[in-house]
């Protein structure tokens, strides 16, 4: 949770401190995960994504990001007020309204945070208009199991002002070697997205009708993309595609 009412980045040095523990600024080769294999289990194996799939999970900040963005008619107002009046202003969950304002991409910056052990709590992933610099979208990023799951998802956590917005993606292997990440419809307890807001001391948590659902993937020519879809209920409010370059190549062993 965020403090301060506009987010940006200002939560990083209060959940390092809240750990107990430290925060790298930028790290270089910074993943949202440091294995992807942490999210094994029964019907997911890391080891059957592309190599290209899983180095941008383990080494996001590698990978530079150009983004393109189609928001359905019915839910573009509503978009455009929430974008002007909250994302902007709190520089948090600010989708982009137009294929106009990401025309010159994004940028992707990695922070890691640990415990007072050295053991990584979560992976800061902020990610910016590199035309304006504002910021766009600033999450925490782990994996955690949820109460009766058989594996891990992975869990990202969104801070506001008292409170967060929590979003729990089950992963799928396809068998070219793409991902697949889902938080649909389900009870409470299960994967999708939550609001938790703290109140009085203390933190009350709900469901919220948000449905996601990313496919990253390479594509016919081997560069690696990402569809994004995101509906509210049943019908789908906006789709983002993000063609995704890694920006030094190191060896292939």
């Amino acid at each position: 949770m965020a403090s301060e009412s506009v987010v940006r980045d200002n939560w990083l040095a209060e959940t390092a401190r809240a750990a107990g523990g430290t925060l790298s600024h930028d790290v270089a080769e910074g993943g949202l995960l440091e294995d992807m294999a942490r999210l094994d289990g029964p019907g997911f194996s890391a080891a059957d994504l592309h190599p290209d799939v899983r180095d941008f999970y383990e080494h996001t900040a590698s990978w530079r990001m150009e983004v393109w963005t189609g928001w359905e008619p019915l839910f573009w107002p509503g978009g455009e007020v929430i974008s002007r009046l909250f994302g902007k202003r709190v520089g948090q969950l600010a989708l982009p309204m137009r294929s106009l304002d990401v025309a010159h991409g994004m940028d992707s910056r990695v922070s890691l945070i640990t415990d007072a052990e050295d053991r990584r709590v979560g992976a800061a992933w902020l990610r910016t208009l590199r035309s304006t610099g504002d910021f766009v979208y600033s999450g925490c990023y782990s994996h955690r199991r949820l109460p009766g799951a058989e594996r891990d998802s992975i869990h990202v956590a969104f801070p506001l002002e008292e409170g967060n917005v929590q979003v729990f993606l089950r992963p799928e292997a396809d068998a070219d070697g793409s991902l697949w990440l889902h938080s649909g419809a389900g009870p409470f307890g299960a994967d999708g997205a939550y609001v938790v807001v703290r109140h009085r001391e203390r933190e009350h948590a709900s469901r919220a009708p948000i449905r996601e659902r990313f496919h990253v993937y390479l594509d016919a020519e081997g560069v690696l993309r990402t569809d994004h879809e995101l509906r509210l209920w049943g019908a789908r409010v906006v789709r983002l595609h993000y063609r995704l370059d890694r920006r030094v190549r190191r060896p292939t062993p």
